[in-house]
């Protein structure tokens, strides 16, 4: 599976149904940089689940919806509904950690 570049106008259609993990980044952010392949290789190894990214610069609304104030941030919702909420840096084995929990 592959990480899917989303913004403001498609954000709640990808998120709407299942399990997703959104990541809230920007290119200036050190974390957010080091964040971005962990959840690449992730996605290759979790079927189930929409893996999200959005650039908090270019898309000011849906961060601002859910108070997203740093960044990496991390949501995951299950149909639609936020269920997680991360900020900062995650490895791979947290972040699988987190998923289980809503996809079994």
């Amino acid at each position: 599976m592959t990480v899917e570049i989303v913004e403001d106008a498609t954000f709640e259609k990808m998120t709407a149904s299942g399990v997703s993990i959104t990541d809230f980044w920007a290119t200036w952010c050190g974390p957010c940089r080091m964040q971005s392949p962990v959840l690449e290789a992730l996605s290759e190894e979790v079927d189930n689940v929409d893996f999200v990214k959005m650039d908090v610069d270019a898309n000011p609304d849906t961060p601002a919806k859910f108070g997203i104030r740093a960044i990496p941030t991390l949501l995951v919702q299950k149909n639609g509904e936020v269920v997680e909420r991360l900020t900062g840096f995650h490895t791979k084995d947290q972040l699988a950690a987190v998923l289980s929990k809503y996809t079994k």
